[in-house]
């Protein structure tokens, strides 16, 4: 406000202030420079000659009074106040607009004045003190349609043409949640073991207070924040989280929880039969479950320190009892072990029993061994009797023919005897030989062109087993070659 002020010129002037009414008579005015409201806001732009301008910012209507200017003079008389004083009117203009309003609605904010208006004015709308267009509008009014929640911030308002603004008025949007995300605490992998905290979050107005926490399809918690101490590879999966309010909810995006652990449950399977031929090998695989899975396996045979292969396979050739340890980064563990036997005998059959197996098992085991090798003697004494049984027959055979006297030298026939070792354990030890003496008595009216040909017979003889050997066939210890004469 601009002012100007004159004085006697025999004073000198102390101290110039300027105060606001009403002003009391025998009080003592107050120097608004010194008053905590005006101290920041009051300027005085005058000087100690005649000039008494002051400029006084960011006025309200609270700022509406008398104001007076006072000087001090060097004479106990020389004081003086100005008067009628200077009358400060302070326009009231103001947003009007709700609190709160829904996004997706519509809502109108108006400008106003308590003191009457030209009607050529125009008004400048602003948001978080920035103009929201160039555009002077007419109407003192701001319609927002389908409001957004970038909607929502400080609206003030102006006059054009004057420098003051509104006070500013917060508009509210509200909102459903949205941006709902999962955070997991802590950085890298996760070790079975450790504790882990999940934190859900999410944008919405008013702030979203009810959070629900699942596995899958199965509700597992409630709250902003899931943790789970001591995790275990059955938290493995994937978790969401869901986030609401009274406008709406919003699920998150499924994290997953990847638990490592180490090897466990580490098993030995017996790949094909459990009997094979002596000389082949049997194939022992091993078998765990890890998180990441294990990729370094080793083999061990019982009572040795030093692995005897690694692989997921391992080819065993020999007797013994066969164990597997499984590795990875998170550590290892081994296996039960398996017993592989090879039993002499019957066919030196390998037979691969399982060291956890109980006795009953092997008991079993072995009656069925010695029942089948019983069935086979049994089988190859009814075919070595057979065979005797035979021979005899051809012989009755060729001698049951009518007889007559034994001719000369030159029509006997030679009957060649060959020993046929036994594959019993009795007739590995010793080799025998049977022999029989056949007497062929021919007709001598009979001429045949064949009787001047000397026959020749190939007898093999199988070897019985000792219970035979018991017969009236006599035998023979040395080994050679036996002529019947066969007349």
């Amino acid at each position: 406000m601009s002012c100007t002020y004159t004085y006697p010129t025999r004073y000198k002037i102390k101290k110039v202030f300027w105060t606001k009414g009403p002003v009391i008579k025998g009080t003592k005015p107050s120097d608004l420079s010194e008053d905590p409201e005006y101290s920041q806001r009051l300027q005085y732009l005058g000087d100690k000659q005649q000039n008494c301008t002051f400029r006084l910012s960011h006025v309200t209507q609270k700022d509406s009074h008398m104001y007076y200017f006072r000087f001090i003079t060097d004479k106990p008389d020389g004081i003086w106040i100005g008067r009628p004083g200077v009358t400060l009117t302070v326009t009231d203009l103001r947003v009007q607009s709700p609190e709160r309003v829904t996004e997706g609605d519509s809502v109108r904010l108006t400008c106003k004045s308590s003191c009457a208006l030209t009607d050529g004015a125009t008004f400048i709308w602003y948001r978080n003190s920035q103009p929201l267009t160039e555009r002077r509008d007419r109407n003192n009014q701001l319609l927002l349609q389908s409001v957004r929640r970038e909607d929502a911030g400080r609206y003030s308002c102006a006059v054009h043409g004057h420098t003051y603004i509104s006070p500013a008025v917060h508009l509210s949007v509200t909102y459903p949640p949205r941006n709902v995300l999962v955070s997991i605490s802590g950085s890298g992998e996760i070790v079975e073991g450790d504790s882990v905290t999940l934190i859900c979050s999410s944008e919405s107005n008013p702030p979203a207070l009810n959070f629900s926490w699942f596995k899958g399809g199965t509700t597992v918690g409630s709250g902003r924040i899931y943790s789970i101490s001591k995790i275990s590879s059955d938290h493995s999966g994937e978790y969401k989280c869901k986030s609401r309010n009274k406008h709406g909810e919003k699920y998150s995006a499924a994290v997953t929880l990847n638990v490592m652990y180490p090897p466990r449950n580490i098993s030995v399977f017996i790949n094909g039969s459990g009997e094979i031929v002596e000389g082949d090998s049997v194939t022992l695989i091993c078998s765990s479950d890890s998180n990441p899975p294990a990729l370094n396996f080793s083999w061990f045979k019982e009572n040795q320190s030093s692995a005897v292969g690694s692989g997921q396979s391992f080819s065993a050739l020999q007797s013994g009892c066969f164990y597997c340890e499984a590795h990875n980064q998170h550590g290892s563990q081994r296996s039960d072990a398996v017993t592989v036997t090879v039993h002499q005998g019957a066919g030196n059959v390998i037979v691969i029993t399982a060291a956890s197996g109980g006795v009953i098992f092997i008991i079993i085991l072995i009656i069925i061994i010695l029942f089948i090798m019983r069935k086979r003697r049994s089988v190859k004494t009814e075919d070595h009797t057979m065979k005797q049984n035979d021979l005899y027959s051809d012989v009755s055979q060729r001698v049951s023919e009518p007889l007559s006297e034994p001719d000369t030298a030159s029509d006997a026939l030679y009957a060649n005897v060959k020993p046929s070792r036994g594959t019993t354990p009795e007739s590995r030890d010793t080799e025998e030989m049977q022999s029989t003496t056949v007497q062929h008595h021919r007709k001598k009216e009979t001429n045949r062109p064949e009787d001047n040909e000397c026959q020749y017979d190939d007898i093999r003889v199988h070897q019985p087993d000792a219970a035979v050997r018991q017969s009236n066939v006599q035998t023979v210890e040395d080994v050679s070659v036996i002529y019947s004469s066969v007349r």
